[in-house]
């Protein structure tokens, strides 16, 4: 899932992986650490073992949400619709949708809306009040702001429409009443995952520098201690020698420069999502450093180019983007029939690798891969 993150109290949206998951932290980002800092950022010292949600709240596969035949036919003779809110476009957001509509169509559900608020808080609340006019029997999507996302999405729960949401959850909003379940990546896999993969590129062996996301954010958050708790766990012939923050991550490129100044013999580099990893791409590729490998999460074309012409990306960990939207079509099923969904649904993740990219192109967004990222395989 690329995380999408809007800092809703300075009213900046930083696309976080076009997941990708994109969502929302409630909190204002604190300012970019200084390059080099010190190891120890609370941010991403989690105690963590294992995916949680928001609230703490147990994982549940995506792919345990089963319907019988009988309900099925429920459904399919019930007449009901949907309606479909999202923060922004892009590729993870066309793959969710996509999920989602082709379980709305198993299930007789008629999609009667699908909006897209490019990142703007007001324009998705105007998008839910057009969207209530159709009157759906169900609304999905993912909130640009939490805060002023209650009142945005209060036409919908005042009206009985069931709500089930992408990674966030308006402020103040109440698993079982306000809304039936919230459907995200499995946090903890990407990070291990990713942590796995740097460690075997490098043989176990080396030093690694960590640029994480610098605010309090549990999809992130989870992503990133995963990552460094695993890598410290399962390879201790690797030492973490920077961990850098950042709240923009259009200062990734500045921020790399300055780890690889600091440190240039560097032989790893995790960062947070694509966007980010695309700037320290970028900073590896103008001092000409061929050595250090990148690792990191959510599908992006630059980061998948770069990997496809053997460049510093060695691994991209990615969620199963396709199934998320299928995942919430199937919760907002649950709702329709007076099942009660999971309050935390998750998907797999994945980790793609030079060798695997068409194959993972497939399996997180459910798409062929784009012509840019084919003509670098050649």
């Amino acid at each position: 899932m690329k995380p999408t993150i809007v800092a809703s109290a300075v009213g900046v949206a930083l696309l976080l992986a076009g997941c990708s998951t994109g969502a929302t932290p409630g909190d204002r980002p604190s300012p970019d650490a200084q390059a080099g800092g010190a190891p120890g950022s609370s941010v991403i010292d989690l105690d963590i073992t294992g995916t949680t949600g928001p609230n703490g709240e147990q994982p549940t596969p995506v792919d345990q949400l089963m319907l019988t035949d009988d309900e099925v036919a429920t459904l399919r003779a019930g007449g009901f619709t949907a309606a479909q809110i999202w923060h922004t476009s892009g590729p993870f957001v066309a793959a969710v949708q996509a999920g989602a509509q082709a379980e709305f169509d198993r299930l007789g559900v008629e999609v009667v809306a699908s909006t897209n608020a490019n990142m703007n808080a007001g324009t998705q609340s105007n998008q839910v009040q057009t969207a209530m006019a159709t009157r759906p029997s169900v609304m999905i999507g993912l909130p640009v702001d939490p805060t002023s996302a209650a009142a945005a999405f209060q036409p919908a729960v005042d009206a009985g429409t069931k709500l089930v949401f992408l990674s966030n959850v308006p402020t103040g909003y109440t698993y079982g009443k306000e809304y039936s379940s919230i459907v995200t990546d499995d946090l903890f896999a990407m990070g291990q995952q990713a942590a796995r993969a740097l460690g075997i590129a490098l043989g176990g062996q080396g030093t690694v520098a960590i640029v994480y996301y610098d605010a309090k954010y549990y999809v992130t958050n989870q992503r990133d201690a995963a990552f460094k708790a695993t890598l410290e766990q399962e390879f201790p012939g690797i030492r973490i020698v920077a961990e850098q923050g950042f709240s923009d991550p259009n200062n990734a490129t500045g921020i790399a420069n300055a780890l690889l100044t600091q440190n240039p013999d560097l032989d790893g580099i995790y960062a947070s999502w694509a966007q980010p990893a695309a700037g320290v791409i970028s900073a590896l590729r103008t001092v000409g450093n061929t050595h250090t490998r990148v690792v990191t999460l959510d599908v992006e074309d630059p980061v998948m180019v770069d990997m496809a012409k053997g460049g510093a990306t060695v691994a991209v960990v990615a969620d199963e983007a396709y199934n998320l939207g299928k995942g919430m079509a199937a919760s907002a099923a649950y709702a329709l029939l007076g099942k009660q969904a999971p309050p935390f649904a998750v998907a797999n993740a994945l980790t793609i690798a030079k060798d695997t990219i068409p194959a993972g192109y497939r399996q997180s967004l459910n798409i062929d891969v784009p012509a840019s990222v084919q003509q670098a395989l050649r």
